[in-house]
């Protein structure tokens, strides 16, 4: 009898706890590990304020015969709910979000297996979702796919996201971002949307430098406006379906409408997702007159304005890479004999300097 007595003591106390939901607040997001019990499932819920107690979630749970099925996952919980609703919830998985990040210039090629493992979706569902002629038709896109159209960002995508749902909510973010003042800039620039977001693609692809993306833009514009072809690498190498990197010279003989070495004007579409910065300074390019540039192996570019000056460009910028690199060498070598030189125990101060090579005289 006394036991009885006990545990109708515990069951009513827990009870009592139970209909005490936590202070309201705003969602929190708990992360429940795969393999995790469910003591330490509770023990998260308290200390992110979910529960008042942890243990005494717990027997209320075994006592609802609910310790023993919940869905692991990351969840975005609200606060002041009833330990009942909470217990369903990690019983249907109700509140899991999927997390996924999709960078800035990304295309199709990389942003569909992104998404295919984070929703656990097959890609052939994402596939057929990037298709998907309602969509096009309300972005107005000429050109089969929604490349450059699903905006890069970081998505919570609820549990049991569909293809079609995530792909519908990535080209939402993308109308959300494009503000229709920037219309003006594009019936200044003689540019349609589709145009912008495809030169945006190209300038996000060649930059690394933020501050360099209006001066790229400027100079795609400039050999637009002068008839000239755009020769741009990053076209080549969506052409090729490589990713970015150097292009050779085999390279610029694929035959394909992305290859701006062999076709005047834009490509028929973006070859990537444009972040913000980049349509931001496609649409509000440098006042400047470069036709060219060059990049440096950091990134950064030199921009000039005429053919001659570019090749001069492109020979200070070999020789500054060629002086780097013999620096780098012989700093690898240098610290290679003093680290041996420290183990074998003699004094670095008293071995030979080391000297670059001289450099080999050209040929005439």
């Amino acid at each position: 009898m006394p036991c009885n007595v006990a545990r109708l003591v515990v069951g009513t106390l827990v009870l009592c706890t139970a209909a005490c939901a936590t202070p309201k607040g705003p969602p929190v997001k708990v992360t429940i590990p795969k393999g995790a019990t469910f003591r330490v499932a509770a023990e998260s819920l308290a200390t992110y304020g979910l529960v008042s107690n942890a243990r005494l979630f717990g027997v209320y749970a075994k006592l609802r015969g609910r310790d023993r099925s919940m869905r692991y996952g990351t969840y975005v919980l609200a606060r002041g709910i009833s330990w009942n609703e909470l217990l369903e919830d990690l019983r249907r998985g109700r509140g899991i979000v999927h997390t996924v990040t999709i960078p800035e210039g990304y295309g199709l090629s990389q942003i569909i297996p992104l998404l295919a493992e984070a929703l656990d979706t097959p890609r052939d569902s994402l596939e057929a979702a990037v298709r998907d002629s309602t969509l096009r038709r309300q972005l107005d896109i000429p050109t089969p796919t929604l490349e450059g159209y699903l905006f890069p960002d970081t998505y919570q995508f609820p549990d049991r996201t569909s293809a079609r749902e995530a792909v519908a909510a990535m080209v939402r973010r993308f109308e959300q971002v494009w503000r229709p003042e920037w219309q003006g800039a594009l019936d200044s620039l003689k540019l349609s949307r589709h145009d912008a977001v495809t030169l945006a693609s190209i300038v996000e692809r060649e930059v690394r430098r933020r501050d360099e993306g209006p001066v790229v833009a400027a100079v795609y514009l400039n050999r637009l406006r002068s008839r000239m072809m755009l020769q741009a690498d990053p076209t080549v190498t969506y052409a090729l379906g490589k990713r970015p990197g150097r292009v050779t010279y085999k390279d610029l003989r694929v035959s394909s409408a992305y290859n701006t070495y062999r076709v005047f004007g834009l490509p028929p579409g973006p070859i990537g997702s444009p972040g913000l910065s980049s349509l931001e300074a496609t649409l509000h390019p440098a006042n400047v007159s470069y036709k060219f540039f060059v990049a440096h192996p950091d990134g950064h570019h030199e921009f000039r304005k005429t053919y001659r000056e570019h090749l001069e460009a492109i020979r200070m910028v070999r020789a500054i890479a060629g002086s780097d690199s013999a620096t780098r060498e012989l700093n690898a070598v240098r610290a290679a004999r003093d680290s041996a030189a420290r183990a074998a125990g003699a004094p670095i101060e008293s071995l030979p300097p080391l000297v670059a090579p001289p450099k080999k005289p050209r040929r005439p």
